[in-house]
Order: C-alpha cells, then sequence, then structure tokens
C-alpha cells in the first residue's frame, strides 16, 4: 500500500499512512450534498457525489486494513467492499456491524474472493464464511470502543467506517475517529435523509471545531479532512 499515488493524494493520506502502528488509526467517511442530505426522501442516494469522490472512496478503501459498515448499509445497497478503481489493488477486510444478527449468508460482501470477512454482534449466530465476533451491547448498540479493540486485537490496525451516517455518527459521538472525510457535491436537494446526526451540544462553544484541510476535486465535489483526535 501507499505506491502509485500523486502528490495530492500522497498528501491527503499521510495522517493515515504515518500513524502511530502502536494504536488503532479511523479514518471515516461520508459523502452529501451542500445542505447536508445523503438520500432524498424516496431513498434514492446513489450519484449525490461525483467520479473523484468515488475515486476518493477507493483510494481509502485501498490503504486501510479493514472496511466497517453497519448491518442497514448491506441490506439497502448490497456493496461489495473491495477496490476497483485506481492503480492499487488490496484486499481490506470487510467487516459489518449487525448487534442482533439480522443478516443472512447471501450478501455481496461476503463473496468469494479472499478478503477477510468478520461480523461484529451480541446474537447467536453464523454468517456465511464470516469470521463472528461477538461484543456485548448496550441499549441494543455495540460501544464503538469495543469494535475498534477488537478489530486492533486481530491485527486490523487501520479502520475505515464507510456508512452509514447513524454507524459514522455513533462512533464520531464514541471519540472513536482520528479524522473524518467529509465530501460535499455542488448539489442542494432540499429535503430528505440528513448526514450526521450527532448528541446534542448545549451550547457553540461545545460543538466540534476540528483543524481542517480542504482538498477541491475534480467535478465540483470537495473533501473537507477533520482531524477528529483529541476533539
Amino acid at each position: 500500500m501507499g505506491s502509485g499515488l500523486n502528490a495530492e493524494q500522497a498528501q491527503i493520506l499521510t495522517p493515515l499512512l504515518e500513524a502511530d502502528p502502536g494504536r488503532p488509526f479511523v479514518v471515516a467517511q461520508l459523502g452529501q450534498s451542500l445542505d447536508g442530505r445523503i438520500a432524498t426522501i424516496s431513498g434514492e442516494s446513489r450519484y449525490i457525489n461525483g467520479e473523484a469522490a468515488l475515486d476518493h472512496l477507493h483510494l481509502l478503501r485501498a490503504h486501510v486494513d479493514a472496511v466497517v459498515v453497519g448491518a442497514g448499509t448491506i441490506e439497502a445497497d448490497d456493496p461489495q467492499l473491495n477496490v476497483r478503481r485506481g492503480p492499487v489493488r488490496h484486499l481490506p477486510a470487510r467487516v459489518v456491524i449487525d448487534p442482533r444478527g439480522r443478516l443472512h449468508k447471501n450478501y455481496k460482501w461476503l463473496q468469494e474472493d479472499g478478503a477477510r470477512c468478520l461480523l461484529m454482534t451480541s446474537a447467536d449466530i453464523s454468517c456465511g464464511r464470516a469470521e463472528v465476533v461477538r461484543i456485548a451491547s448496550h441499549d441494543g448498540a455495540m460501544p464503538p470502543a469495543d469494535i475498534v479493540r477488537a478489530l486492533f486485537a486481530r491485527g486490523l490496525r487501520r479502520v475505515l467506517v464507510e456508512g452509514g451516517a447513524r454507524t459514522i455518527s455513533g462512533f464520531i459521538d464514541a471519540r472513536c475517529v482520528d479524522r473524518l472525510h467529509l465530501m460535499v457535491a455542488p448539489l442542494i436537494i432540499g429535503s430528505g435523509k440528513a448526514g450526521l446526526d450527532l448528541a446534542p451540544v448545549p451550547q457553540l462553544s461545545r460543538a466540534l471545531r476540528p483543524p481542517t484541510r480542504v482538498f477541491p476535486l475534480q467535478g465540483g465535489d470537495v473533501l473537507f479532512d477533520c482531524e477528529l483526535s483529541g476533539q
């Protein structure tokens, strides 16, 4: 990993590639419209962001040890969670968070391509060829810190939390995200599903104000690279 990068890609990935190997490093990626929407009222969400944003997502996948999504993302989109764009060919582990064990074995994340698959759950279930990692849940959810620790213990240090918005928001609320890559498209939807939904703060003085780098991409998307560690 790390070869074949152009100057801008290398600059974007520097915090990830130079992270302390003795601790987990978590980056979360979320794509949205200018007005903070990730889907229309009907649930349509494909192609809010453009080709450059999709290239960036696959660039992240190509440089992490594991890609994490919630069960809702699997049910809604049935993603492959692999690397199909760019020069780097890498098979990050695919990790699905499914506290109640509601998934069956027929989704694409379990395809036989050599990638490791892990199911994080509190339920007593099996799921195709996935390695089942049982974590105690609290109020129906598994603590993100416990998930990160379990992945690190299995050699998965650099982690991409890719979706959905509820999963990403939970990791941010738990202070388990080192960097947030927020991809904003030049699009105003005006209604529909919002992106981040964090715990309310009583005053603006307690809002997150992360140090942020900004990278305009081809096609109009803008990447906001927010440093959340220490926030």
